[in-house]
């Protein structure tokens, strides 16, 4: 070890022989001198009991002025609508087939039948005899693409059984649908069993039918073993549930009286 660094450590070990060690009766004395914690108080200053001062502060004189409600920063825009040639919209086609048994009822209510989708909602239709299908197709002057889908809708309820009255409501209303299923997919049925079904659905001259069709606001279509029907998502479950029982072996009078039961509630929420 060097001379000049050992003259430094005997110099650090001096000064910490020198340093007086801090002791409790020194903090004492210190805790005696301070009246408490923060900032001190000055004079003429009243504070709480731990000392803080409030005192607000001065601030420039603010001038608020209140914005008139008439006075808009700018102006709405205002948009046209775009015809369906500025959205970019294609020509699309719908195909809808016929069934055989369709067939009579189309031609000699045919032009009835178009009449609605050509008038109002400007679009193309025609039959295709080879096909043996009905096309549609959209046009410049249709205003709403959603109109094609909901003339297809429309050609495939009418070839399921409904009434052109009954039809045109799917073109008038956005909450209608159509559903189908088979009495086979609620109970196996073959032969006599299938037919004394569908009769208990339909009943004497269509009593039970009209039945469930007026007490649920929808539309039924019996097709041999499909049943279809048309309304809302909430009707069209209630008449499903009738003619599930129906199908199960239930007593036409226990489904009039849960119908009538469930008229009453639809009548109350209305």
């Amino acid at each position: 070890m060097s001379s000049a660094k050992a003259a430094q450590v005997a110099e650090a070990n001096k000064l910490a022989v020198e340093t007086p060690i801090p002791m409790q009766d020194d903090d004492d004395d210190l805790a005696e001198e301070e009246t408490g914690y923060g900032p001190m108080r000055r004079k003429d200053q009243k504070g709480d009991a731990n000392g803080i001062v409030f005192q607000p502060a001065e601030v420039e004189d603010v001038i608020i002025e209140a914005a008139e409600e008439d006075d808009v920063p700018y102006s709405k825009p205002e948009f046209a609508a775009l015809t369906p040639k500025q959205q970019g919209a294609k020509r699309q086609l719908r195909r809808v087939g016929v069934p055989p048994h369709r067939m009579t009822p189309l031609k000699a209510s045919w032009m009835s039948l178009i009449a609605p989708l050509v008038e109002h909602m400007k679009l193309q239709v025609r039959m295709n005899t080879k096909r043996r299908a009905v096309e549609l197709r959209n046009s410049n002057e249709t205003e709403d693409i959603a109109y094609l889908q909901k003339g297809a809708d429309y050609m495939k309820a009418f070839m399921l059984g409904f009434d052109q009255s009954d039809c045109i409501a799917l073109l008038r209303l956005d909450d209608l649908f159509v559903e189908s299923f088979e009495v086979k997919d609620v109970k196996r049925l073959n032969g006599d069993h299938l037919s004394r079904c569908i009769g208990r659905i339909a009943g004497k001259d269509g009593k039970t039918k009209y039945a469930i069709e007026n007490a649920t606001r929808t539309r039924i279509s019996l097709n041999d073993d499909k049943v279809h029907i048309l309304g809302s998502f909430a009707n069209i479950r209630l008449a499903r549930d009738s003619i599930c029982n129906l199908i199960l072996g239930s007593a036409p009078g226990k489904v009039y009286t849960k119908l009538r039961t469930v008229s009453k509630r639809m009548q109350e929420r209305i």
